[in-house]
């Protein structure tokens, strides 16, 4: 039988294995990447780095942030789907502060070999995961919580002359966003975006 200090131990040497190891998992799309923060709890609550530079860059992600951008949505909102075309395209590193979304990401870059496929996460302020999307891929997320408040870091400052979008509900992508359409709330202006057949990308796959 297990006593408390044996427990606590073992909590420990799990913590201390997971700092060796790397906190982020692969999504089968190149450099599509979700980040599992490491997290510290105690009877005070929790602590944890939401970001760590050097963390990332052994990932193989070296940016300079330059913007965060954060959202509060009511239940039902799809943001999305968007993306800045080259040169003034965006990487992003999304988590959300409270509640819960589907993150979604879609490829758009040529020569991929998951061009036009689709990845979607649910992130939410218990799980803390993170999603790293990179330049190449349109991006969204739904609200399915009450509200939620949604903040993501960017590599590159907004462009309005460069900004694109494809419709959130195009007939190709079945993009699945776990909200019934009676109770889907969408900008005037997302309502306005592209099919993805017919989208403006300059992307390619690089490498």
């Amino acid at each position: 039988m297990m006593d408390f200090e044996d427990t606590r131990n073992k909590k420990f040497l799990n913590k201390k294995f997971r700092i060796l190891s790397m906190p982020f998992t692969d999504t089968g799309f190149p450099g599509l990447v979700v980040f599992d923060p490491i997290v510290f709890e105690d009877d005070r609550g929790y602590f944890y780095e939401s970001y760590n530079e050097k963390v990332f860059s052994q990932k193989g992600i070296g940016h300079t942030y330059v913007q965060d951008n954060q959202s509060k949505s009511q239940y039902g909102v799809i943001r999305g789907l968007h993306y800045q075309m080259q040169p003034y395209a965006q990487s992003k590193l999304v988590r959300v502060l409270s509640g819960r979304i589907l993150d979604v990401a879609v490829d758009i870059r040529k020569g991929s070999p998951m061009y036009g496929e689709v990845f979607s996460i649910e992130l939410s302020a218990e799980n803390k995961k993170q999603l790293y999307v990179p330049k190449g891929f349109a991006h969204g997320f739904a609200v399915l919580s009450e509200s939620a408040e949604v903040l993501y870091k960017c590599d590159a400052f907004y462009n309005k002359e460069s900004e694109q979008g494809i419709i959130y509900n195009d007939p190709t992508l079945h993009i699945d966003w776990k909200i019934p359409a009676s109770q889907i709330i969408v900008s005037a202006k997302d309502l306005q975006n592209a099919s993805f057949a017919e989208c403006k990308n300059n992307f390619v796959l690089e490498g």
